[in-house]
């Protein structure tokens, strides 16, 4: 296939071609997970925990003909993504070719997918009093933070119940509304140990679970469970290529934002096997999913090469649980050293940028140069007073 029969392939997918794509690498790799004892710790045991948030694709290039005379970036669509933080597997997505189209008008297709026992978690975004009825409708939970505008009937104080690890949690019991269909909730409110990046020095959530079977402090914890959502769309960006700025089209744009969603869910195996091996402690602090990667992106096509296709044909026979041994016999022979990750130290906080009059650019030779006379005549100015010093060479003192 030439290049332009690729490009105008994947130009013309349509945007639920790709949705299934997520939903089909969850529902097939979400076994293999479990089968591997992978999966990280319960933190809600008896309810499905699903981290929802938006996620808007980065501006492209200019190539399309309706964007050559445009200054403004553009944008190619946007989705909603759904992650089961336990598996630690992208198991749904709602893309948008509009990129203008604001979060709440998807909210009807989410409802859609929305099952019993689910505990949905997600920012002040969805905080509606339409997703929260809607989602308690279908004899399931949500803890949502508060949105500002979201109306809300009080029918008890807040009252202290006691220490979270992130600051003191209150409570107090609500009732929200939507379409004369009225559902009691809980307004949990945490005062922060240390502000937000934001400088706020508090977290309102709202939650339907029930305070006989999930206590506050536990609703505020699971809230942080939030921010797993966040690394996964670090992982796809910054080491996946979920965005790739030279596919302007929207159609093609949402399908490599996908594909790379169904990369993010295979790297997940990758490392639940490495976990069932190594230890969870040793895989979720110290492996580097940069290094995993590249790693398979520099010996995949030499592999493919040495192994001919028919080599592999053998794996789709393999009953759950056989594969999921072989997974493990691959797993321990893995050199985790070679995939560490680099802890990072404490940002240093940026110097005063200093500028010189009518220049734009500096010679880096020369700040170079100037450093090391100034490194050289400290030592000199460092040496004892009954050391004779020798006289200062021509070069340093020009």
């Amino acid at each position: 296939m030439s290049r332009v029969a690729f490009y105008s392939k994947i130009n013309g997918i349509e945007p639920q071609v790709s949705q299934a794509l997520v939903r089909y690498s969850g529902e097939q790799l979400a076994p293999i997970v479990e089968e591997l004892k992978g999966k990280q710790p319960e933190i809600l045991p008896g309810y499905r925990v699903k981290v929802i948030d938006g996620n808007n694709l980065g501006a492209t290039q200019h190539r399309l003909s309706v964007l050559r005379d445009v200054a403004g970036g553009p944008l190619p669509g946007k989705s909603l993504v759904v992650l089961d933080p336990i598996l630690m597997l992208a198991i749904d997505e709602f893309p948008c070719e509009d990129a203008y189209t604001s979060e709440r008008a998807l909210f009807d297709q989410v409802l859609a997918t929305v099952e019993a026992r689910d505990a949905w978690v997600g920012d002040r975004n969805f905080c509606t009093c339409k997703f929260l009825v809607g989602t308690a409708q279908k004899k399931a939970y949500f803890i949502i933070r508060q949105h500002a505008s979201m109306h809300y009937e009080v029918e008890s104080e807040l009252i202290e119940v006691g220490d979270s690890p992130t600051g003191k949690v209150f409570e107090q019991d609500v009732i929200i509304e939507f379409e004369r269909e009225s559902i009691k909730s809980r307004r949990i409110v945490v005062h922060l140990n240390e502000p937000t990046r934001d400088g706020e020095t508090k977290v309102a959530v709202f939650t339907n679970l029930i305070k006989e079977e999930v206590d506050a402090i536990l609703v505020s914890q699971t809230y942080l469970k939030r921010w797993t959502v966040e690394g996964l769309f670090q992982v796809i960006t910054d080491t996946l290529e979920c965005e790739i700025n030279t596919l302007g089209y929207p159609k093609a744009a949402l399908f490599s934002f996908c594909m790379a969603l169904v990369a993010y869910n295979i790297l997940s195996v990758i490392k639940a096997a490495l976990r069932s091996v190594h230890g969870q402690g040793k895989i979720d602090a110290g492996i580097s999913n940069y290094y995993l990667v590249e790693e398979i992106q520099s010996t995949y096509t030499g592999m493919m090469i040495a192994i001919p296709d028919i080599e592999w044909q053998f794996v789709s026979t393999l009953h759950l649980s056989t594969f999921a041994e072989l997974l493990k016999q691959l797993a321990a022979q893995v050199d985790l050293k070679r995939f560490a990750s680099s802890p990072k130290g404490q940002k240093k906080p940026k110097p005063e940028r200093k500028k010189e009059p009518n220049r734009t650019h500096v010679s880096t030779a020369r700040l170079l140069a100037q450093k090391e006379r100034d490194r050289k005549l400290s030592l000199l100015n460092q040496q004892p007073s009954n050391v004779v010093k020798t006289p200062m060479p021509q070069a340093l003192r020009s």
